[in-house]
């Protein structure tokens, strides 16, 4: 598999405070990777230098093998990574078509949008991502949707706006084990197009389930990383993550 991106000995610092110390991590195509750690380890700074929101004091960040200079924003945009947040960024009182297109809708050349276009992308994004119900269509208000669905809508988002690499913020958090299952759904589907997910929660059951590899952060630096094959159980995760953190 090749490598989306990969983060080679990143630093960052706020206020002589090392947020992040020479982290390592990397994503290749097609897979889910788990990102764990207590609060206060860091996860937060490194998803924001992840989409450049934060550029690295040190380090580098490389993009399918190509060293990024002066990253930000819209470099990781271009680079094709798009990031869900807990909030997930949506508009209730709209429709999924609206909130799919915003600030990037599709016009003619005068400014008109080319609503039906738009209305036919829309269905087959959250089709192709794993809405099934009849009930549900590109015209359907976001504010009628559940919580697991709702994710999906940002999740169709990241994916129009060509998205490579989706980060997922806490994506099952307050959610009930059906609306947490409609989301692992959309990831499962998500993955089979070949595109990847940097999956970030605390709830290591959810972590364990839906992630190909996990990677522990514990203060800031990355104190291990593991493929699924070596871990039995959630419990046996849950069990690395400690001793791991606890020896660090």
């Amino acid at each position: 598999m090749s490598i989306i991106v990969e983060l080679k000995d990143v630093t960052k610092k706020f206020a002589g405070v090392t947020a992040l110390k020479d982290v390592n991590l990397s994503v290749q195509k097609g897979e889910v990777v788990g990102l764990i750690g207590d609060n206060g380890a860091g996860k937060s700074t490194l998803i924001k230098t992840l989409v450049g929101v934060h550029a690295p004091d040190s380090g580098s960040i490389e993009i399918q093998g190509e060293l990024v200079e002066k990253w930000n924003a819209l470099r990781a945009r271009e680079a094709g990574i798009e990031t869900v947040f807990q909030d997930k960024a949506l508009c209730p009182q709209q429709s999924i078509v609206w909130n799919i297109f915003m600030g990037k809708e599709l016009t003619y050349p005068f400014g008109f949008v080319r609503q039906k276009e738009q209305i036919e992308v829309a269905n087959r994004l959250i089709r192709e991502i794993g809405f099934t119900s009849e009930l549900i269509d590109a015209e359907s208000p976001v504010g009628n949707l559940s919580g697991g669905e709702r994710q999906g809508v940002a999740i169709a988002r990241a994916i129009y706006n060509e998205a490579e690499l989706i980060v997922l913020d806490e994506p099952t958090n307050n959610l009930s084990l059906n609306e947490t299952q409609k989301v692992f759904d959309f990831i499962a589907n998500v993955k089979e197009t070949g595109r990847s997910v940097l999956f970030i929660g605390h709830n290591i059951y959810h972590v364990y389930d839906i992630s190909d590899r996990f990677v522990i952060l514990d203060r800031g630096e990355v104190i291990h990383k593991l493929d699924k094959k070596e871990v039995a159980s959630a419990e046996d995760l849950m069990k690395i993550m400690r001793d791991t953190i606890k020896g660090h």
